[in-house]
Order: C-alpha cells, then structure tokens, then sequence
C-alpha cells in the first residue's frame, strides 16, 4: 500500500506503481483530459484543437502546457523515480498526494498566491491547474535582470499565512497533530532534503558535484570543518524534530512563477510540518545565491550594479514585511493553544506577551540564517544547482561567484549570533563580493 492507500504493484527497477498508473506524453494526454468536463471548459473546443507542450525542466516531474481555444492548463505528473537521476532512484508517487493537500490548504489561508487547481488523480499522480500566463519562472527573469515590485510583498504574505495558520498559535493542538498526520507520510522527500541539504555536501558523496577543479580545495576544507559540521547537524535535528508548521518544503525562486505584479507559489511537494525558518530561509538563500551569480552573467564590468542593489532590497523587503505581517496576525489572532490568550489578558501580562513575540521573531530570524546558509552551500558542493550559477559560461568565473557565496554561507551558518538583523546581512554579502578571493 501507498500513504495514500493504493495498491501497488512493481515497476520496472523494483519502483512500486499503482494499477492503471502509466506515465503520459503529450501525444497520450489529450485524451485522457477530453473525459474531463472541468478540463474541456477550461481549454474549450475538442482535444483535437488542443496543443501539448512537454516543459518539465525540474528534477522530479513531468510537466506539460495544455492550450485550447478558451484557456490553458498545467499538468503535473509525478514519475516513480528521480528524475533527474533515472529509475535507479525510486521515489513515491504519494507525492503528488501531498502537494495536492498542500495547495488546497495554502489556497485557504493565502488565496489568490497559489495555481488553481482544476483536477487531480490520485491513481495517476497528476494534477492539473492553471496555466499561469503571462508568468515565468522567478529565477530565469532575475537571471535575465527583471525586477518584480510586487514580489516581496507577495512571498512575505505567503510566508506569514501559511505559517502562521498551521502553527500553533492560531490551530487547537488536535487539530494541529491531525495536519502533522496528515503529511507524516511524506518521509522520501524529506530524506532527499535530510541528505542533499543537511549531510551530503559535507562528506564524500556520490551525489556530490561542483565546479572543478576551482572549488576542489573549498569542498575538501568544508568536509574537514568540524565547527560546520555541527552546525549542520543541528539544523538537521531542528528539521526533523521541530513541528512548528506547515511548510512548502521547497520554497525558492524556481518555484514561483511571476510578473512584475503578480507572484504564485507552485510545487509544495516536499510539503510536511517542520521549522518555520526552513521555508524563510530558503527564499533568502536563493536570492543571496543571485546576488552572488550576477557579476558572472555581466558584460562589462559594473552593468548589472543597479540590479544587485534591487535583489539585497528584496532581501531587507521580504524579511522586514514578513515579520511585521506575521506578529500582526499573532495580535490579531489569537486563537491557538500555545500562548492562550487568556493567560495575557492583563495590562502587564499583554506587555509581556509583547515582549514574548518579538523574542519568538528573533529566535525565528536565527533559524532563518542558519537554514539558508544550509540552502546555498547544498546548490554550489550538492547535487541540485541553480541556473543562476550554472549558466555563467566561464568556470572559473563561476567558481569565483560561488567561492564568495560559500564564504557567506559558512559565516553564517557557524557564526548565526553575530547577524542581529536583515541589514546585517545585506552588509555582509556586499563585504563578501568585494572579496578577491580566486579559486
């Protein structure tokens, strides 16, 4: 049986399947979405006007573009193994189960931030949604130096609702146990995250790659960094033992589809109830991770100047508006069973749950670190990379922008206590770019 409770049968390399599951292509799939009345009426006409574009460039998945004559749709398809690997890592499809549970309660609490979505077979691990048009992915446009205003009001009220609403201090205790349940299952994405974030870069590994031979002496010294090793590990502890909320398990700028005005979140399937910092920390990392990359892509020495000082913005921005969002529904919302309300009722006892939250928010602002320090040394000496380093076409160039992020990434992994705020942050990554330091 699956988490989902299908029965399963072997696949190819020992990967289990359900009955009737068969991957499709886009030569299969419009057939199967024409016996679908919600599908035919968003994309209009018959299936034989339909176009199918496959454009899964992600490591799990596949994807297709469907266009009709009145609209268009996503489809998502789990595949049964990594797919970025082959069919010599398997991996469950209960995890579409997930990001279809996850989208449905991010959809409650943050609505108009995530895809709709349209239809979902749980027998064939797809969901189909909207197709976001005319929407890219975050990390190609700030690749391609696009500013996004609305963006960093977007994320951070993404963050503080999601969060927030499946923590603790807005959900009953039974009813927050049931969501931990709920998504307990979802152990084998959780252990792509334990592994490739949390171990892997800092022993020999077989998923290992970076950009060689520029960072082979930087790769071997974290390895022998006994203080980066604990750091690491309890970080890794919090994510496996701290059940603070629900989280997107994947939150970085390949998984948000924008405009200059308009920001949606995509692809929860490594959702499950962990630290809240881990989700806010990997949205910094990746912007930390392009702030790094773009002296990489510039043509002339100083051209992508303006653009760095936007992206440190973001940063101070998406910090700043999600704290301040996030205490905001803590006062305004006081309804779960840790911090009763009724415990503060007094003038005193008010003042002093103020005090409380704002030590809550700091302790929160540490983990934040930590955690996306975590997420940039894993994209530069782990398996997954980012575009955003991987496509700066000279490889000691790029190992020049990646030796500077993970001089960043340790400091503040090791040193968390020293960065009381955003700005402290920000600071510090113009102080490492400045650096000379050349692999």
């Amino acid at each position: 049986m699956t988490a989902t409770g299908e029965t399963t049968t072997a696949g190819n390399a020992g990967i289990e399947v359900p009955d009737g599951y068969a991957p499709h292509t886009a030569q299969s799939l419009p057939a199967y979405l024409a016996g679908i009345p919600d599908v035919v009426a968003r994309l209009g006409g018959f299936s034989s006007d339909w176009t199918v574009e496959e454009v899964g460039d992600g490591n799990l998945n596949l994807v297709f573009i469907v266009r009709g004559p009145t609209g268009g749709l996503a489809v998502k398809q789990a595949l049964p193994y990594v797919r970025l690997v082959g069919e010599s890592w398997p991996l469950p499809l209960s995890r579409a189960h997930y990001e279809h549970m996850a989208l449905d309660i991010q959809a409650r609490h943050a609505p108009g931030l995530v895809p709709e979505i349209v239809h979902y077979d749980a027998g064939l691990a797809l969901i189909a949604m909207d197709y976001l048009h005319p929407h890219i992915i975050m990390r190609k446009g700030m690749i391609d130096t696009i500013e996004y205003p609305g963006f960093a009001d977007a994320i951070s009220t993404f963050m503080a609702k999601t969060l927030f609403f499946t923590s603790d201090l807005a959900m009953s205790a039974a009813d927050k146990k049931a969501m931990i349940g709920a998504f307990s299952g979802n152990t084998a994405l959780c252990k792509i995250t334990e592994d490739l974030i949390f171990t892997e870069p800092y022993r020999v590994a077989e998923n290992n790659r970076w950009t060689e031979p520029y960072l082979d002496d930087v790769a071997a010294e974290f390895r022998d960094d006994d203080d980066l090793k604990v750091a690491i590990s309890r970080l890794k502890m919090k994510f496996m033992g701290s059940a603070e909320a629900l989280l997107h398990g994947d939150l970085h700028t390949g998984s948000m589809m924008v405009t200059p005005e308009d920001t949606k979140v995509i692809d929860p399937e490594f959702a499950f109830v962990g630290p809240m910092g881990f989700d806010a920390g990997a949205v910094i990392a990746n912007l930390l991770l392009n702030y790094f990359s773009q002296d990489g892509h510039e043509k002339t020495v100083g051209d992508r100047a303006a653009y760095r000082e936007w992206v440190l913005a973001a940063i101070e921005a998406v910090w700043t508006e999600f704290e301040r969002k996030f205490l905001g529904l803590w006062r305004d919302h006081s309804s779960g069973d840790g911090y009763p309300a009724s415990l503060f009722e007094t003038p005193s006892g008010r003042i002093r749950l103020e005090v409380e939250r704002r030590a809550y928010m700091d302790r929160l602002f540490q983990d934040t670190l930590g955690f996306c320090a975590a997420k940039m040394i894993r994209r530069i000496l782990g398996l997954a990379h980012n575009i955003d380093l991987e496509w700066i076409e000279d490889p000691r160039r790029r190992a020049g922008c990646e030796l500077r992020a993970l001089r960043m990434a340790r400091m503040l992994m090791v040193n968390t206590s020293d960065f009381r705020s955003v700005t402290a942050v920000t600071a510090a990554a113009r102080t490492f770019r400045d650096r000379v330091d050349v692999p």
